[in-house]
């Protein structure tokens, strides 16, 4: 469905394969229905669909909630590779060490409002962050 229109159509076979490189159990997967695959594996199929747009920018919403933690930490790695392919991510997440570690740039929020803002090491490094999120 990512890949309906201009340059996504034309290279929808390409970028599918891309795809399945980054997701090898999407490729396994693929004439099953998305409703049928397990909460891991439908955020996978859901990355793989944005990922089929050739994309600019990709927006993620807590993408570990609800897995387990071996897949929490595949689905950083993936992030992580697509940020490292040019992609500008932009990461909404709980999950602060693994969100801090990978970002450029971070904000905190507490109740609708930024109240910390800095590269995810400076934030990182933060008392305030320490204590209040990674239990330091």
């Amino acid at each position: 469905m990512g890949s309906l229109y201009g340059e996504a159509k034309a290279k929808r076979y390409e970028t599918m394969e891309h795809v399945f490189e980054l997701f090898p159990r999407m490729k396994e997967r693929r004439k099953q229905m998305a409703g049928t695959l397990s909460g891991g594996e439908q955020q996978m199929a859901a990355i793989g669909r944005g990922l089929m747009s050739l994309p600019k920018i990709m927006m993620f919403n807590e993408p570990s909630l609800g897995l387990a933690p071996i897949l929490v930490q595949e689905i950083f790695e993936m992030i992580k590779r697509i940020k490292q392919e040019g992609v500008t991510i932009l990461l909404v997440e709980q999950n602060v060490t693994q969100t801090l570690a990978m970002c450029d740039r971070a904000y905190v929020l507490e109740n609708g409002r930024i109240v910390l803002e800095g590269t995810g090491s400076e934030l990182m490094e933060n008392e305030q962050v320490k204590e209040a999120f990674l239990g330091i």
